[in-house]
Order: structure tokens, then C-alpha cells, then sequence
């Protein structure tokens, strides 16, 4: 079992940092007790939770919290610096979600007694913040069990799924800044530098060159929208008895509007690892997002390309966190070989054939 929204994904971004994610980094996180917490939620929502247990949490405070009856649900105590309009920009995405396909597996937001999504509480240091309350997802991460292209197939439908229901959603806090939109590699240009000379820096180099080249100028004219924007293995639940089905979306904290073929290739990019071929799990995921929701030409030409920024991105980011922030080194650097094993893995073929080996789905590991 675990928890919707529980973290927000590796820590930070890579510099240069915008004002409120430095200060999202160098304040703490909220630290009420459990009888603070149990207190807060029963003056707050009328639940009375028998029973508080700690969830895990960078910059937020996450509590599972649980009735006599067995009921769950997470309570969520932002980070004093993080901005109002990106909570609220969080909360509507979900209720958007829950009235055009209810049928999506993502939390729901649970109302406080006087009908709103979130309060504000004053914290012992005197800081305000925001709290609010979501339903408790159950299952496993899918990072726990056995791949499958099963189970690959169902994350692309349900990304698909997802995808168009978030069609037509829109926010003011939507186009926020967010280093971790893969659509916006070139900001990172300047940690090419910051890594060592040698066969890494060069091969970080050339894609970075590849996307500036043919990804960067393509960007305007393709299709747009508000994404998940951090669909991978930690962030989808399945059930412990059919590994294949999915039971949870969670981790909304990192969405944003950008390009929509930034989201499929974010995607598959976690794929590449477990297999021989490491085209095999990507094409699966992908051709089964295709079935739902088809790339268009466009947006087919550069999804390889952008598959293989995602992992760049991932590595400089973790590259340069981990140095600033070494105490949290090994969750900081827990995607990067993964990242530079696939860019290396990618390094020597012509970005066509990328392309094509993406969008060529593989029927291997199917049962019968």
C-alpha cells in the first residue's frame, strides 16, 4: 500500500533556481505531531483518525491517516514556501479529473467541514501554510514487482487515459517554472560545465546539442496541454494480486503545461531498463498509449529524441544535487545510472532509428 502524492520526485532542480525553489530548499518541512495532526483533522473534517502514521515527504508533511472503521486518507501539510496557486493549481486538477472521467484511479479531495479543499494553519514558528486532505490509495508501487509488458501496456492506456481527461483543463498557476519540464532541456545548458571532462561531459554535450537541434525549434507548434509530468514507476500503484492493474495515480507536484509528447517520453523513458533490448519495455508503453491517444506525426518525429532528454536532464539534475546537497546523495542519485546507462545506450544509433524502435511496439513477454 502506499500513499497519493506522498513526494514530489527528486529533490530540487539543478541552477540556475528560481526564488521559491530555493526557498522550498532551505525551509523546513512542517513537523506537527501526531497529536497535532489528529487534532487538526478532527477540528478540520470532523474525522476522528484513531490512529496517525508518518508518509514519506521532502518539502511536505505527509500523514496516512486512519478511522476505528478502517477508512484512510493522506493529510497533507505543505511547506511554508510553497506558493498558494500551485496547491490550488494541484487540487483543481484533481477535482477537474473526478467529474470529466470518474472512473480515473487518482485520489480524490476530501472536503473540510465548511465545503473547502484546503485551510490554512499557523505553525509554532508563527509561519502560515496550507493543509488538505485526500483519499488513501490502495496498492504497490509498480517499482516493487516484476516488469511485464502487461503491465506495461496498462500504464500507457491509463496515461492515455488520464491524458485526455485532462484536456481542456486550465489554470492560472499552470505554466508555472519547472525545471523538470523536458521541453525546456536548454535551461540546463549550463550544467554541462559542472560536470567532469571526459566521456560523460561529451556525451551529455551531444544531446544537449541533439535537442537544441532538432526538438528545441519544433516545441511552439505542437500540441499542449497540462501533464502529469512525472508518470514512472514510483507514482503507479497496481494490485498485489494482478500486477497488471492499475489502482493509483499519485504525485501530481510536479504538472504543468507543456507539449504533451514531453509526457509520453518522460514516460518511457523509465522503461529502458530490465531488458536485452532496451527498446522492448519503451515500445510497449508506448504503442499502447497510441492505441488511446495517437502522437501525430509531428510529435512521432521527435518523442525518441525527447525520451532520450529526459534521461539527460535526470542526470545533470541529480549530477549537480547531489554535490550541493550530498546528506541527501542517495535519493538524489537513486535514477542517475539508470539515466547514463540509457544515454549511452543511445549514443551511437542515428536519431531515426531511435525513432522507429520506439514506435515499433514488441510483442515479447506477452501471455498467450
Amino acid at each position: 500500500m502506499f500513499s497519493p502524492d506522498a513526494h514530489r520526485g527528486p529533490p530540487g532542480a539543478a541552477a540556475p533556481e528560481g526564488p521559491n525553489e530555493a526557498a522550498e530548499l532551505s525551509t523546513a518541512a512542517p513537523n506537527l505531531a501526531p497529536a497535532e495532526v489528529q487534532a487538526l483533522v478532527a477540528r478540520l473534517y470532523g474525522i476522528d483518525g484513531s490512529s496517525i502514521h508518518p508518509l514519506a515527504g521532502e518539502r511536505d508533511q505527509n500523514c496516512a491517516v486512519e478511522t476505528a472503521e478502517g477508512t484512510r486518507y493522506v493529510f497533507k501539510i505543505s511547506n511554508p514556501s510553497e506558493p498558494v496557486p500551485l496547491v490550488d493549481f494541484q487540487i483543481a486538477a484533481l477535482e477537474h479529473v473526478a467529474r470529466t472521467s470518474p472512473s480515473q484511479p487518482v485520489p480524490r479531495v476530501v472536503r473540510t467541514l465548511d465545503g473547502r479543499t484546503r485551510d490554512t494553519v499557523v505553525l509554532a514558528d508563527g509561519a502560515r501554510t496550507s493543509v488538505r486532505m485526500l483519499t488513501y490509495l490502495e496498492g504497490i508501487q509498480i517499482r516493487e514487482t516484476p516488469r511485464t509488458a502487461a503491465q506495461r501496456v496498462a500504464m500507457g492506456r491509463t496515461l492515455a487515459e488520464l491524458n485526455l481527461a485532462l484536456q481542456g483543463f486550465t489554470h492560472p498557476a499552470a505554466t508555472h517554472d519547472l525545471l523538470w519540464n523536458v521541453s525546456a532541456a536548454h535551461r540546463l545548458t549550463v550544467q554541462l560545465n559542472s560536470l567532469p571532462q571526459g566521456p560523460r561531459r561529451t556525451l551529455a554535450q551531444a544531446f544537449m546539442a541533439r535537442f537544441a537541434e532538432h526538438v528545441l525549434p519544433r516545441l511552439g507548434s505542437l500540441r499542449a496541454q497540462v501533464i502529469h509530468n512525472d508518470y514512472h514507476l514510483y507514482n503507479v500503484l497496481v494490485a498485489p494480486h494482478d500486477q497488471a492493474r492499475i489502482t493509483g495515480i499519485i504525485d501530481f507536484g510536479d504538472m504543468l503545461h507543456a507539449p504533451l509528447v514531453g509526457e509520453v517520453a518522460t514516460a518511457a523513458a523509465f522503461h529502458m531498463t530490465g531488458n536485452a533490448d532496451p527498446f522492448e519495455g519503451p515500445s510497449q508503453f508506448v504503442g499502447a498509449y497510441q492505441t488511446v491517444l495517437p502522437l501525430t506525426e509531428p510529435e512521432q518525429e521527435i518523442v525518441g529524441d525527447l525520451m532520450a532528454t529526459r534521461h539527460l536532464i535526470t542526470a545533470l539534475i541529480s549530477e549537480w544535487r547531489a554535490l550541493r546537497y550530498p546528506e541527501n546523495r542517495a535519493y538524489i542519485m537513486r535514477h542517475n545510472p539508470a539515466a547514463w546507462e540509457a544515454l549511452s545506450q543511445l549514443a551511437d544509433l542515428p536519431r531515426h532509428e531511435v525513432r522507429d524502435r520506439l514506435l515499433t511496439p514488441s510483442l515479447k513477454g506477452f501471455a498467450s
